[in-house]
């Protein structure tokens, strides 16, 4: 069995009822989950937007491995209504499901790469992040979450 950490996020629709919409969904196609964070509400980061941010992280136990995950959770975005347009850089969604941690994995492969590249850049990620689990060492920084910002 092995822990994963989600980070999620929405800034259309019923906002709060999509990321739990979202946690029911996760723990059918892809674990149990065993702790949340609050959810947050938060500035868009990366683009314009006049609508803000629904953000919180959750950690599941699962058999999946990584690639599995991944589809398990682009499929339950599309359910949850995230139309991807195609065009380059960030745009408003009803929900987004990014793969933070999967245990102390390493992944970079063409689609993936965990942990995510730009959680240390994201507080509406890290601020979670630490709230349920400020201990966790990131794999590659060997830093305690608790210890990362994103000013560093």
């Amino acid at each position: 069995m092995n822990e994963i950490v989600l980070g999620f996020g929405s800034n259309l629709g019923e906002r709060e009822n999509l990321i739990l919409q979202a946690y029911t969904l996760v723990e059918q196609r892809i674990g149990k989950k065993i702790k949340q964070s609050t959810i947050i509400e938060t500035t868009p980061w990366g683009f314009e937007s006049k609508n803000k941010f629904l953000n919180s992280v959750a950690c599941f136990q699962t058999n999946l491995n990584p690639q599995e995950c991944l589809k398990q959770i682009n499929e339950i975005e599309a359910l949850l209504g995230r139309q991807r347009s195609g065009a380059a850089g960030y745009e408003s969604r009803t929900m987004d499901i990014d793969i933070l941690f999967y245990g102390e994995s390493v992944v970079n492969e063409e689609n993936l790469q965990i942990p995510h590249p730009l959680l240390t850049k994201r507080d509406f990620v890290l601020e979670p992040l630490k709230e349920i689990m400020p201990d966790f060492i990131h794999p590659l920084l060997h830093k305690r979450i608790i210890d990362i910002n994103t000013t560093d």
